[in-house]
């Protein structure tokens, strides 16, 4: 008698599992959200739109004060370690509700493919498309854009930020952007790195309490870009290996970067900083640690006094 239960051929959980008969079960992740006309709580709107045939985005615009009002941008990345998440589920939006009524900014919230049905570089292709585009609408000769965009979005105050593998995405962007021009000559002002998925196979000893297996981080890395040059120290998620690219190349003059205390990646995130400062970029980086806080919780639980609090920072950082 042949058994009920599915045989497992990877289990990289609490991220994916994978099972031989090919299904995917995608352990991260929430459920499905509609975009709100306006969101009761905060009276922030959003709206849905593709951008190609592979991306598509949400839209945040917060309550305005005059009708011509012009904000700043923010291209926003999710988390989800490469292989879950997406900008219409519920924690993701109630999230970026808050964070748009505190920083009274226009969010384009990203939704690049996933692994394993697309691996990378196929997430990072897709987050440059999506940045591309927004910086296309100061573009007068363009005809097809955003209303949104044209009429309250201040190209001048072009952010990007993310969370997690998010937060990996934006340096990678950002790093991008140091070595080709956005469209329309498009700048981008600052970038908040949060939580990011960055790692290596040289343990942090004085750092962390890391050792030298194959971690579920490690392990994810080689799943979702298995064609990686250097494997774990390829640069992309190793921003500090030997070899990789300047630091000092990034295009802007503010970063900020923040963890937590009881994040396991803590330790990287506390090491970009230190190799930021010391690389010769000519910029500022605000750092914040969250005191016994985990990995990403102002998204779990975003009305909680610490996430208000990190969101506030993010919004001053966005607006001063």
């Amino acid at each position: 008698m042949a058994s009920s239960t599915k045989e497992i051929q990877l289990d990289l959980s609490p991220a994916i599992i994978i099972y031989k008969n090919s299904q995917i079960q995608r352990l991260w992740g929430s459920p499905p959200a509609p975009p709100s006309h306006p969101d009761p709580k905060t009276l922030v709107s959003s709206k849905d739109i593709t951008i190609s045939p592979q991306v598509s985005a949400r839209l945040y615009l917060p309550t305005l004060q005059t009708p011509n009002q012009k904000l700043p941008i923010l291209v926003y990345y999710h988390w989800g370690g490469f292989v879950a998440g997406s900008p219409f589920q519920e924690q993701e939006h109630c999230y970026l509700n808050i964070l748009v009524s505190k920083a009274n900014v226009v969010v384009v919230s990203v939704d690049y493919r996933l692994a394993p049905e697309h691996p990378l570089p196929a997430a990072y292709q897709d987050s440059w498309t999506a940045l591309q585009w927004v910086a296309s609408h100061a573009d007068e000769n363009m005809t097809k854009k955003d209303q949104w965009l044209v009429d309250h979005g201040d190209f001048g105050k072009l952010f990007i930020a993310g969370d997690s593998a998010g937060g990996n995405i934006t340096h990678n962007m950002a790093m991008r952007a140091g070595r080709e021009k956005l469209n329309a000559d498009v700048t981008i002002l600052g970038a908040i790195i949060a939580f990011p998925y960055f790692w290596g196979s040289k343990t942090i000893l004085d750092m962390s309490n890391e050792s030298n297996m194959k971690t579920l981080e490690y392990r994810l890395w080689e799943f979702v870009h298995p064609s990686a040059d250097n494997g774990i120290d390829n640069p992309m998620i190793n921003p500090v290996v030997d070899g990789g690219l300047s630091l000092k190349e990034l295009p802007f003059l503010k970063m900020f970067v923040c963890t937590g205390e009881r994040d396991v990646m803590r330790a990287r995130a506390i090491q970009y900083v230190e190799a930021l400062r010391k690389s010769g970029w000519v910029g500022e980086v605000e750092f914040v640690d969250v005191e016994r806080k985990n990995h990403c919780f102002q998204i779990v639980n975003p009305n909680s006094e610490k996430a208000i609090d990190l969101i506030k920072s993010f919004a001053c950082f966005i607006n001063q």
